[in-house]
Formats: C-alpha cells, sequence, structure tokens
C-alpha cells in the first residue's frame, strides 16, 4: 500500500459521472465535481471524460500532482479486478465488454488506476469512515437495482475475480419470478425500487382503496418509490403494504447472509433506504424471525451515513490499498 494519503475517487453513473479529492486518512473530501456520463457515445468517450473529470478535480483541489497517489474508480457491473477490465456492465450501452479501463484511463491521465464495483466501494467506504465503522459489515444499497458488499475480518471480502458479495442476488424463492441476473427469486426482483413502483402501480390498476392513484394523478408513469413512501407516512395502508413486503423479502436475504458469515452490522443506502424505519422495521422484524442459529439482536441494522460520498470515498481507499509504490 502506497504511503501518499490523497487519490481520486470516481463513481461511475449511468447518468453522471462524479469525482473527488479524497483525504485517505480521514475521509475527508477537498474537491467535487460532476460530468454527464455521455453513454450513448460510447465506453472510449467515457473514459475521455473520466480523464477530463480527473484533470479538474486535480486542479480544484489544489493538491500538487505527485502528491497524489492514483485514481479509483467504482464501476456498475461485473468486473475483472486483475486484469482492470470491464467483463459486463448492464446498465450501460454496449455493455462495456471487455472493456480496459485501468489501463485506458492510466495511459491518459499518468496516474496509476484501480477498479472495483461500486456497491463495493459503498462498502469500503461506509466500513471505513461511516455506519460499519470497526466492526464486521454487509451492505446493501437499495436502488434501481440491489448492490451489496461485505467486509470480513476487517478486510473487504471479494471471492474469485472481485465476484463475491451480490447480496442482491440472493434467493428467496425457488419459484419467484425471473431476475435480471438470469436466476430466479431473488431480493432484486421483488425489493428493488423498480419493483416498489410495479407494486404501486398493479394497486392502481387493480383499482385497489389506496390514495396513490390520487397523487400520481392516475399516470402510472408518475408512481415511483418516493411517491409511494410519501402515500405511507400519509397513513395509506396499501403503500405500507408494499413497504412492508420489501422489508419482509431484504430481511428473508439478510438472515441468508447472517447465517453464513453473521456480520455485526447491516448497512442499508441507496434511494429506497430514504423511506428510512419504514423499510429498516419490517426488514429487522423479518431477519429476525429467521436467524436461530445466532443472536440476531447482536447484528445491527443501520442506515448508510455516507450518502453519495460512501462510492467516491470507498474507490480512493480501494486505489490506495491496491496501488503499489512501484513506479511512483
Amino acid at each position: 500500500m502506497t504511503n501518499k494519503k490523497f487519490f481520486i475517487g470516481i463513481d461511475l453513473g449511468g447518468t453522471n459521472i462524479k469525482a473527488a479529492m479524497v483525504n485517505t486518512e480521514t475521509g475527508e473530501i477537498t474537491a467535487t465535481h460532476s460530468r454527464p456520463t455521455r453513454a450513448r457515445e460510447g465506453h472510449d468517450a467515457v473514459i475521455r471524460e473520466m480523464a477530463v473529470l480527473i484533470e479538474e478535480i486535480a486542479a480544484a483541489s489544489k493538491i500538487a500532482k505527485d502528491e497524489v497517489g492514483g485514481v479509483g474508480i467504482g464501476i456498475p457491473g461485473a468486473l475483472d479486478l486483475d486484469r482492470g477490465m470491464t467483463i459486463f456492465l448492464p446498465n450501460l450501452p454496449d455493455n462495456w465488454r471487455n472493456v480496459p479501463v485501468r489501463d485506458q484511463l492510466s495511459q491518459l491521465t499518468g496516474f496509476p488506476v484501480a477498479i472495483l464495483n461500486d456497491a463495493r466501494s459503498m462498502t469500503l467506504g461506509e466500513w471505513k469512515f461511516g455506519a460499519g465503522r470497526g466492526v464486521d459489515t454487509a451492505c446493501y444499497t437499495l436502488g434501481t437495482g440491489i448492490g451489496g458488499g461485505l467486509v470480513i475480518n476487517g478486510k473487504l471480502h471479494l471471492g474469485i475475480k472481485g465476484s463475491a458479495g451480490e447480496l442482491g442476488h440472493v434467493s428467496v424463492d425457488l419459484n419467484g419470478p425471473k431476475c435480471g441476473c438470469g436466476s430466479y427469486g431473488c431480493i432484486e426482483a421483488y425489493a428493488s425500487g423498480p419493483a416498489i413502483a410495479a407494486m404501486g402501480m398493479k394497486a392502481v390498476v387493480q383499482g385497489r382503496n389506496t390514495t396513490i392513484a390520487e397523487m400520481c394523478e392516475n399516470d402510472l408513469n408518475r408512481i415511483t418509490p418516493e411517491l409511494i413512501c410519501e402515500a405511507a407516512r400519509r397513513g395509506d395502508g396499501v403503500a405500507r403494504e408494499i413497504y412492508e413486503f420489501a422489508g419482509k423479502i431484504i430481511g428473508a436475504g439478510i438472515a441468508n447472509v447472517i447465517t453464513a458469515v453473521t456480520p455485526r452490522r447491516i448497512v442499508i443506502g441507496g434511494g429506497v433506504a430514504a423511506a428510512g424505519e419504514l423499510i429498516l422495521d419490517p426488514i429487522r422484524r423479518s431477519m429476525r424471525a429467521r436467524v436461530f442459529l445466532v443472536d440476531s439482536l447482536q447484528v445491527e441494522v443501520v442506515l448508510a451515513q455516507l450518502g453519495n460520498n460512501a462510492g467516491l470515498i470507498g474507490a480512493a481507499l480501494w486505489a490506495r490499498e491496491t496501488i503499489s509504490q512501484v513506479g511512483q
């Protein structure tokens, strides 16, 4: 591990690329910039955008280039960490099959580069400086999909080629709906943001007694997890049922992870987690109803603390951990 403390963290999203200069010893961010991803122009164009962002961050932070240890990128999809390549990014055009991101970006910027799955980046950030501090942690990010990551014995658990920690693809129903990953009954298929919105749409179409129809003015396209959450907070029974069901499913998936590796803390982040206790309470109840081999009361379920910065900080931490001093 390099002894330099400043690293640039990048969060590659489908809409925007975010970057920050991170002090990896304190977790402090000294500069942040964002640019549109321009994903439809292809991966080469996106990598060039990242290179421009890196130059902007380096200039804005007023930290000399030779004091910056390198760049870490959180990438949404399956990666080959050893070769620094993407394998498959489901939410970007062309799916970025076998793109050598690490080497291309390093050649453009002159910085050493490390890549990591975006949910694993968030996990690392929350464990080091956020809600998971100091204990073995399982992290869930609830959004368009359900991502995850594990820190076991004080180390990010990655498995073969960094594939471990896909907690959203723990299956809880052998006969459940087909998931985007190809399996069946994954918690992502039941409890992701789109799945929650779909339950709201179904309730409206079925003519159930719910204020969701009124709130979306009978335009199904306006039904979002946020709208359903607001309906639930106003006391809507159907909306509360939807969050109860989503929490029950996620809790069942968490129970399986606890049985396997027994983390001390479960950290819940992502857009859907903004529902707070509406989602956390059923998660806890469902989890505790299914865990018998350990004292589930010793396993905390808490909200993430670092928000959108978790992935940026985690990517920078990963870069510091994996980029050696050789050649610097």
